[in-house]
């Protein structure tokens, strides 16, 4: 199977302008993510996309992958149906590398990539067990819930399922919430019907494009992990990486 990472790496951004070349201890971030990528055993090859030619320099000039691509996307997940049709191969499975991850875990990469063994998946994703209280109700944190299966039901802001029962300090002692970790896989073929489809209401509602998927009938297979990697939003994120 051949599989494709890409990483979406725009540098406008409203919170963290310019963010994928701020430097995280000597290397920007844009390379690090990059070389923990390249260290998946599962991904064929690795790509920077972009739009800014300063991000493009970048990753050239450490020896990386880079292409070009257009300023008008509304998501990474359109950067990297783009990408994939410029890029030369033939390729099977596109896995969408969050950019602002710079610890990111080649484990958790080649997770994703292996619920592509199946023939059945369109599209992956991962979970993580939620252990604290402000990750169940902080709506920053995306949760999701699976059937028995790991098919995703539903990703949402609320904290979800509601438990009746309970009062609400007494939720995580009483059920298992899953939180979403936001790397996705998509098969080609799938990756490039997503982008055609409109916004849906739930979609809108939430401001979830997972969830457009699923309301038009892509079903989202998930990989629990245990991992998970600090991810950089704003410049007050960098005080919370690793030494």
């Amino acid at each position: 199977m051949n599989i494709l990472g890409i990483i979406p790496a725009r540098y406008a951004s409203t919170r963290f302008p310019g963010k994928p070349l701020v430097d995280i201890a000597g290397k920007t971030m844009i390379r690090r993510v990059y070389e923990q990528a390249s260290k998946s055993a599962l991904l064929k090859q690795v790509y920077a996309a972009t739009d800014d030619a300063r991000i493009e320099a970048e990753v050239k000039s450490f020896g990386g992958n880079v292409i070009m691509t257009s300023a008008d996307h509304r998501s990474g997940t359109d950067r990297c149906a783009e990408s994939v049709q410029k890029i030369a191969g033939d390729w099977d499975v596109v896995i969408n590398i969050q950019g602002d991850e710079p610890f990111i875990h080649p484990e958790q990469i080649d997770l994703l990539c292996s619920l592509f063994q199946s023939a059945e998946t369109q599209i992956g994703t991962l979970v993580k067990k939620a252990h604290r209280d402000d990750e169940v109700f902080n709506p920053n944190t995306i949760k999701v819930t699976v059937d028995k299966n790991g098919y995703g039901l539903y990703f949402s802001r609320s904290p979800i399922p509601f438990l009746r029962n309970f009062p609400q300090e007494q939720w995580l002692a009483n059920h298992t919430f899953l939180k979403h970790i936001g790397i996705y896989g998509y098969r080609k073929e799938i990756l490039l019907k997503l982008t055609q489809l409109p916004e849906g209401n739930l979609e809108k509602a939430e401001s979830l494009e997972q969830l457009r998927w699923l309301e038009n009938g892509y079903r989202i297979r998930t990989a629990f992990t245990e991992l998970e990697s600090v991810s950089v939003d704003s410049p007050e994120d960098l005080g919370r990486l690793p030494g």
